[in-house]
């Protein structure tokens, strides 16, 4: 029987060699190495965002001879935008868009209004602020030509009101009511005799804006130029409110663009 007493040799590994302990320079490169790495990454929230790298733009040779495609650097300062962006600048951005119309321009899409109905639209939408959907849906039941006032039935939570009409209005008006149809109960009438559509207001209003020479036009602006010139005309806030309908006066402060020839007089050397 074996002894099982017989003591094993026993094997030491080798001592691990000590790392070498790192010097200045090589802890320097490391310091450096992280700022770099810092650098960029910005902190935002709980996620952490890498910077846009510069955009660089592939084009593609349009020569026979050359297949590969050459890359173009695009300057730093031009970032990459999404498809759906659209950037606006004082360099690409076309003229202003006009918010309302001046009383000649009125008068000139009046001229070149195609019908005397067409006419009678812009003058009353004009003179009274009227709605696109306040115009089309006036009624004959609305119009007083005994007093010479209209009853103005606002839409959109506005306030109702009573406005005087003018001479011109009185004129166009009965103009348009012996060539009505008997017992037609609505202003303005289509060739078909039904009211008439806002689209169809909308589309002959561009048709004279173009015709004139008024580029941007639609018909809320009659609205609001109706608003711009009683203000320059010295209208109190209030009083524009009460006329345009405004139950909020925050919604008249639009109306604050005045003409500067108000206050010419206001100083005597």
């Amino acid at each position: 029987m074996a002894d099982t007493n017989v003591e094993r040799p026993t094997t030491t590994k080798p001592a691990a060699a000590a790392r070498p302990r790192a010097t200045a320079p090589a802890l320097a490169a490391k310091a450096a190495l992280a700022r770099s790495m810092l650098e960029s990454y910005s902190l935002s929230g709980d996620r952490l965002k890498s910077k846009r790298r510069p955009v660089v733009k592939v084009a593609k040779s349009t020569t026979s001879g050359d297949a590969r495609p050459r890359e173009t650097a695009v300057p730093r300062n031009v970032a990459q935008l999404r498809p759906s962006t659209i950037l606006t600048t004082s360099e690409n951005s076309g003229p202003e868009r006009r918010t309302y119309l001046t009383e000649d321009e009125v008068e000139r899409l009046m001229k070149a209004a195609p019908s005397p109905r067409d006419r009678a639209m812009i003058l009353v939408g004009y003179t009274h602020g009227l709605r696109v959907s306040e115009l089309v849906n006036l009624r004959w039941s609305q119009i007083n030509f005994e007093t010479g006032r209209i009853a103005v039935k606002r839409l959109k939570g506005s306030e109702d009101g009573e406005h005087v009409l003018r001479g011109r209005e009185i004129r166009a008006l009965k103009a348009l009511k012996r060539s009505a149809p008997i017992g037609s109960r609505f202003v303005f009438l289509s060739r078909r005799g039904a009211s008439m559509t806002r689209q169809a207001f909308d589309k002959m209003l561009r048709a004279a804006g173009a015709k004139t020479g008024i580029p941007d036009v639609h018909a809320h602006l009659l609205r609001h130029g109706c608003g711009y010139w009683l203000v320059n005309m010295g209208l109190d806030t209030l009083s524009l409110a009460a006329y345009l309908g405004h139950s909020n006066v925050q919604n008249t402060k639009r109306y604050a663009r005045v003409n500067a020839d108000r206050f010419a007089g206001l100083w005597q050397d």
